[in-house]
């Protein structure tokens, strides 16, 4: 595939270096003053003469004409002018330096916000270092939770701690909410064992106790790495400390046990949330449940359950029909993915990005580039941004299609718009490579997803070794896995991935909507 490596060289982190701060010239404006026939002269309370008095003194300078007019002095402590005034001039460059200097770090912390913003975890932290370094800047409990939380979510939970660490270590006292963000950050990256650890650290701070949010984030860990034995302890231990599971915290069990398949259990655990008064079902609860069906391709029991929570009385809302757009675009069930968006329309609910990405990713995975494409330019057209899955949907869409000239213009559109290069995007990309069996551009995009510190999931290593199979080059697999041994202890998880489906991530929102 005669993909340039410039195509892949997306520049995400900018020079903010501060420039020398501009001096401002001031001039003096002479004043022309006209002396009174009669000069003010203080004389020295002394028994001496008044010319010993002249003699002692030093002799003080008189003005010229056309300058400030002097006083003549004598020894008196209350009329001394001795000590030395500012000139203001001086204080003119010291006020111009100060606003100069605000003006930086104003820009300066725009900038941190715009990469928080746009989720570029590298180019936040450069600008968040330069900034601790001045010494007028002393960053609050909300910049340190902000950056946790991007750190969590990029999948960088060791930049996490040690961030938390350089917290701890600059004075700022640790809070609930920071303790829980950083155990988050543990918990998106499947490592459950650290996330005790905060655990437990919070247990031992009378200041930082866990709360519900805490442990139904920690739940939700288990139950999707399919621990369930560690579930039921959670829930003793939070009985102990008096805290009462919420929705939030049932409706986490729920999308685990249904991601398990096991229904029977999740039934279960609903039939309780319609008998409770603390945690009952709400829409969260449906868009999970229908969620679950939908991206198991059981439309029947989404569509039963759908109904189901309407009889309720639980209201949709757009992330509901997103869901169902999502489910029948995968199904090529495009009369009732094009119901629901008229329907959305008539209820006045709006379409989002995550409306066009499930459309988008209908299109792409049946390799209709002519519908993909004109799904994209009405995107664009009304406004709508488009984010990492739109950019990973179009590229798989294109490869699927063998139009790989328009996968090289999509990489080069998600620099433009500064998509984040992340796992998932470099997935989309060597999936393209190995459509086009280019194994040698492959192994370049291999080679710079780990230069951007982006780890390879199981999804990476699938790809590339399928490619090396249909090449018959056993040695590459054979390298391959054994990269993937040595990763994780031998498991390679499907790390932190901001192509999913709204569904799977409904409940991540909801439980991580304190921080």
């Amino acid at each position: 595939m005669p993909m340039a490596t410039t195509a892949f060289q997306v520049s995400l982190s900018s020079s903010f270096l501060p420039s020398p701060l501009p001096t401002t010239t001031t001039t003096t404006t002479k004043m022309t003053v006209t002396q009174s026939p009669r000069r003010l002269i203080y004389i020295s309370s002394s028994t001496n003469s008044s010319s010993s008095t002249t003699v002692n003194s030093p002799k003080k300078k008189h003005w010229k004409v056309g300058e400030y007019p002097g006083l003549t002095h004598t020894s008196n402590p209350k009329f001394s002018t001795n000590k030395k005034r500012t000139p203001i001039k001086n204080i003119k460059k010291k006020l111009d330096r100060k606003n100069n200097a605000n003006a930086w770090v104003n820009t300066v912390t725009e900038a941190l916000s715009d990469a928080i913003d746009k989720r570029q975890w590298l180019r936040a932290l450069q600008v968040f270092e330069m900034l601790k370094v001045q010494p007028f800047y002393h960053p609050k409990e909300g910049t340190y939770m902000k950056l946790l939380v991007l750190l969590g979510r990029s999948g960088k939970p060791g930049q996490a701690s040690q961030l938390f660490d350089e917290m701890l270590q600059s004075g700022l006292e640790p809070t609930p909410e920071l303790y829980t963000t950083l155990l988050a950050a543990c918990c998106r990256s499947n490592l459950i064992d650290k996330a005790y650890e905060v655990l437990e650290q919070m247990k031992s701070l009378p200041l930082c106790q866990p709360d519900v949010y805490t442990y139904s984030i920690l739940i939700k860990a288990c139950a999707d790495a399919c621990r369930f034995e560690l579930v039921d302890p959670l829930y003793d231990e939070m009985a102990e400390r008096l805290i009462t599971p919420n929705t939030v915290t049932q409706n986490t069990v729920l999308s685990g046990y249904g991601k398990a398949g096991k229904y029977e259990e999740m039934e279960k655990i609903l039939s309780k949330m319609l008998e409770s008064t603390t945690s009952e079902p709400d829409v969260w609860t449906m868009n999970t449940i229908i969620g679950l069906f939908g991206n198991a391709g059981q439309i029947d029991m989404m569509e039963k359950w759908y109904e189901k929570f309407r009889n309720f009385g639980i209201e949709p809302e757009t992330r509901t029909f997103n869901i169902l757009i999502g489910a029948y675009g995968k199904k090529r069930m495009y009369d009732k993915m094009s119901s629901v968006m008229e329907y959305m329309r008539r209820l006045s609910f709006p379409w989002t990005t995550s409306t066009y990405n499930n459309v988008i990713e209908a299109f792409s995975d049946a390799g209709d580039a002519k519908h993909m494409e004109y799904t994209f330019d009405q995107m664009r057209a009304e406004g709508i941004k488009a984010d990492t899955k739109t950019l990973c949907c179009l590229i798989r869409g294109f490869a699927n299609a063998s139009l790989f000239h328009k996968v090289i213009s999509m990489v080069q559109l998600a620099g433009r718009l500064e998509i984040p290069e992340n796992t998932s995007f470099f997935n989309a990309v060597i999936y393209a490579c190995s459509r086009a069996d280019d194994l040698m551009e492959m192994e370049r995009v291999f080679k710079r997803m780990k230069d951007k510190s982006c780890q390879p999931d199981s999804t990476t290593y699938s790809v590339m070794m399928d490619a090396y199979r249909k090449e018959g080059m056993s040695d590459k697999v054979y390298d391959l896995e054994q990269e993937m041994q040595r990763m994780n202890g031998g498991k390679v998880s499907k790390g932190y991935d901001d192509v999913e489906t709204e569904a799977n991530d409904d409940v991540s929102k909801e439980v991580l909507v304190m921080v």
